[in-house]
């Protein structure tokens, strides 16, 4: 008869042993007040957190799964009815043994943290800036449905109501909901981990509200996703980038469409960063020291993702790269309304409900992503143990 310790056989027995200790230390600083006065080592502790907490979850879940099944058994010896209690006890060890071994594959340390997206309209015109409009919607009712808030940090409106780019915050709540157990879902999987498969160019086939002929045209939007940047990563991982010296700041007035101005001061503001020659500007808050603060978040971003790409091909030339050209031919999603159909074009999953889809229901499509990569760290870490 098997043993519950037996179930344990294959995976890092030394290293959940210390993730448990790592456990125990961690709930230790949660409760000591004094850690809650620096919001920032919070914030990173809560992270920490988060991730062991899923993993030792997964362990107990494991154990008390396999005492069940050991106990069914011996039962099963004496009383017949006792075996399909045993077998399905046996078959739940089996899921959450797989389960406790997906949690301890390779992950993106980067999976609990909020997220900047940006998104820009591309080929197509006024059409693909009406199309950008319907994702930053989609979006922001996708982000509702998991109890996130979404902000519009700046964005440019279009003549006819589109927006031809916007640049969005994303950040879990409370009330986050966590993801599905197939891909280790849980309270480390934040904003990005659900979100950072969305960053490629997006096509769209539809006719279009200006089209007089009813002929289908195909624009693309572009979208860009970074994990967001904080305090904590400006000291610890950007402060020679954040120096002053390396920033010049300008100050200008907002613009509207067709750029009129829309402010009688000047309050929008624009950081450039003289190092990388990264550009941020922002407009759309009243104050100009609000849109200092919103430009430097976003600034923060890019340069951690940077930083975080440059460390990734370095480390790996396979690393999935997001497209930053608006080009048609680089896709990765298609929305295709005469089919009403949704195609991912990386896993070829597709979704026959572009309706309810752009209504913000993107489970589906974003599992797929996130299933995808979860299979790939794993064949990574079995070639990397071989």
């Amino acid at each position: 008869m098997a043993h519950p310790a037996d179930d344990l056989d294959g995976l890092p027995l030394e290293r959940l042993s210390a993730l448990e200790a790592e456990h125990a230390e961690l709930q230790r600083r949660m409760a000591d007040p004094s850690l809650h006065t620096d919001a920032s080592r919070a914030r990173r502790v809560g992270r920490r957190y988060a991730e062991v907490d899923q993993i030792v979850t997964a362990l107990r879940d494991l154990r008390g799964a396999a005492e069940d099944r050991d106990a069914a058994r011996e039962l099963a010896a004496e009383d017949p009815e006792f075996a399909a209690e045993a077998e399905r006890d046996a078959e739940r060890v089996e899921t959450l043994r797989e389960h406790l071994r997906e949690l301890l594959a390779p992950r993106d340390e980067d999976d609990s943290r909020d997220v900047l997206m940006e998104i820009k309209a591309g080929a197509g015109g006024e059409e693909s800036a009406l199309f950008a409009a319907e994702m930053l919607r989609m979006y922001r009712q996708y982000a509702l449905s998991r109890g996130w808030t979404l902000e519009v940090i700046d964005s440019t409106d279009s003549d006819l109501g589109g927006i031809k780019d916007a640049t969005l915050s994303i950040r879990a709540g409370s009330s986050a909901v966590g993801g599905g157990a197939g891909t280790g879902g849980g309270a480390a999987d934040g904003v990005w981990a659900h979100l950072k498969h969305e960053g490629g160019v997006h096509r769209v086939q539809r006719v279009p509200v200006t089209e007089s002929a009813g002929r289908i045209h195909t624009s693309a939007v572009g979208v860009l996703v970074m994990p967001e940047a904080d305090e904590t990563d400006e000291a610890e991982l950007l402060a020679e980038q954040m120096v002053p010296a390396n920033l010049r700041i300008d100050v200008f007035r907002s613009s509207g469409p067709g750029g009129q101005s829309v402010n009688t001061t000047d309050s929008a503001v624009r950081i450039t960063h003289l190092p990388t020659g990264i550009v941020v500007s922002c407009q759309n808050e009243k104050s100009q020291l609000q849109n200092r603060e919103q430009a430097m978040r976003i600034l923060r971003s890019r340069l951690l993702e940077a930083r975080r790409a440059a460390q990734d091909a370095e480390a790996s030339a396979s690393r999935r790269s997001q497209v930053r050209t608006v080009d048609r031919s680089e896709r990765i999603r298609t929305f295709n309304f005469p089919e009403s159909r949704v195609t991912d074009h990386r896993t070829g999953f597709k979704a026959g409900n572009l309706e309810a889809v752009l209504a913000g229901d993107l489970d589906a499509l974003i599992e797929s992503s996130r299933r995808a990569e979860a299979e790939q760290r794993l064949r990574e870490a079995a070639e990397g143990e071989l």
